[in-house]
């Protein structure tokens, strides 16, 4: 027990190191911010790094919050709906839909961005928050249709079909019975797909503009034009963290029980 216990604290001390770095550079004026005294606390503590990160990243974290709400909303309706269907109303042929929707999992995003800026011209969604927010919900179809799949595959039998004795068709069994008790799935999938959404920066770079940004364009560029202003790209880093952070505090402990159901059923 004390050897785990010294262990744990190895590893959460290993793990804190970069978080202590960022911290106390943040709080670093730019004189004192440099490679050779990052493991140093501030001689002189300031928030002015902090000011100017925000400044420089307000426009850009309201554009990720346009972006991650719907786009992890979106998610979790349409993976709910994919994965109660194709758990517990059978079909001919839903096996195998089943794995087309998982083949969409294994599609990298570099072969697919091409067409993804052509179609969303022809739509004409393309430099929008909207376009974003289409690309990564039909993106994130295959992962959040698994989640929910095997998440609904737990729940008995016997509650969907007592629905149907009683006269409920699919969609007032989904919203009377199955609905209420999914919040663990919609818990994993809001954590998975926030945090996909906020940290994105490849679909971003592509399919926006200057005005439509997200906070990770807008961090990287973050940068001097003679120095590298550390102390601000620590702040505007913590910054740019602390939604997700935030989001798996609230949602953390529906995550493994969600994450892990249905792994030994279906």
């Amino acid at each position: 027990m004390i050897l785990r216990r010294g262990l744990l604290i190895v590893f959460a001390v290993v793990f804190l190191i970069p978080v202590y770095v960022l911290l106390v550079t943040s709080f670093k004026p730019l004189t004192e911010a440099n490679p050779s005294q990052a493991w140093n606390l501030p001689q002189v503590w300031t928030l002015e790094a902090w000011r100017v990160a925000w400044e420089k990243l307000a426009p850009g974290i309201w554009n990720s919050v346009l972006l991650a709400v719907p786009g992890s909303l979106l998610s979790c309706v349409l993976g709910s709906m994919n994965g109660y269907v194709l758990s517990k109303w059978r079909f001919p042929g839903a096996d195998v839909l089943f794995t087309l929707f998982l083949f969409g999992m294994f599609i990298p995003y570099q072969g697919v961005m091409i067409p993804l800026v052509q179609l969303m011209v022809n739509i004409g969604l393309y430099g929008e928050i909207s376009g974003l927010v289409l690309a990564h919900v039909v993106y994130g179809i295959p992962i959040c249709t698994l989640i929910f799949r095997n998440y609904y595959v737990t729940i008995p039998d016997e509650l969907i079909e007592a629905s149907r004795v009683d006269g409920a068709g699919m969609l007032r069994t989904y919203w009377s019975v199955v609905l209420p008790v999914s919040a663990p799935a919609f818990a994993v999938v809001i954590i998975w797909q926030f945090t996909s959404l906020w940290n994105d920066f490849l679909f971003a770079v592509f399919l926006t503009g200057p005005t439509s940004w997200p906070t990770t364009v807008m961090l990287n560029n973050i940068a001097g034009a003679q120095a590298t202003p550390y102390s601000q790209q620590m702040a505007a880093a913590l910054l740019a963290s602390i939604p997700t952070m935030l989001i798996y505090l609230l949602l953390g402990r529906f995550f493994m029980r969600g994450l892990m159901a249905g792994a030994l059923k279906g």
